[in-house]
């Protein structure tokens, strides 16, 4: 039953982390573009036949990456979206922060003791406590890379 548990718990976990991974490269591949077309502004239908990315999802992001300040959005004929930084100044732990609203190891817990004798409080506080400090340690990985890095390991 607490392997049950533990193993149901931690498979929605991790396919929800996979939707968090995905907005992130989904995100870096339209700012990797937008740098490599830098400084003319692009539109999202450009940005998504360029990129291969869903056009709905793509406006999404772009959204948000501009409430944030990192890509910037302009009007009329010639407009679209333009980095608002340079790629050296834009982190993925930035760019991580602007689109997800949760985190990637998000612990969902059943507090409720369906088994007599079982301590589930005691493992979702060990799993709480764990997840934190993975968040801590991807966050600061995130940290330490911006989008120039990936555009000279992918194009360099």
């Amino acid at each position: 039953m607490i392997f049950f548990f533990l193993y149901v718990t931690l498979t929605v976990t991790i396919e929800g982390c996979m939707a968090a991974s995905t907005k992130l490269s989904n995100a870096v591949k339209a700012l990797c573009y937008l740098t490599r077309v830098h400084p003319e502004p692009k539109n999202s239908s450009e940005i998504s036949s360029n990129t291969g990315l869903n056009a709905s999802k793509l406006r999404r992001l772009l959204s948000m990456l501009t409430k944030n300040g990192i890509v910037a959005s302009t009007q009329g004929t010639s407009g679209g979206f333009i980095l608002n930084k340079k790629p050296e100044d834009i982190h993925l732990q930035e760019i991580y922060c602007a689109i997800e609203d949760r985190k990637a190891f998000h612990l969902d817990v059943n507090t409720d003791d369906t088994a007599p004798g079982v301590d589930m409080l005691g493992y979702n506080n060990y799993f709480n406590d764990l997840f934190s400090e993975i968040q801590v340690e991807i966050e600061n990985k995130l940290r330490n890379i911006t989008i120039k890095d990936i555009l000279e390991k992918i194009f360099n």
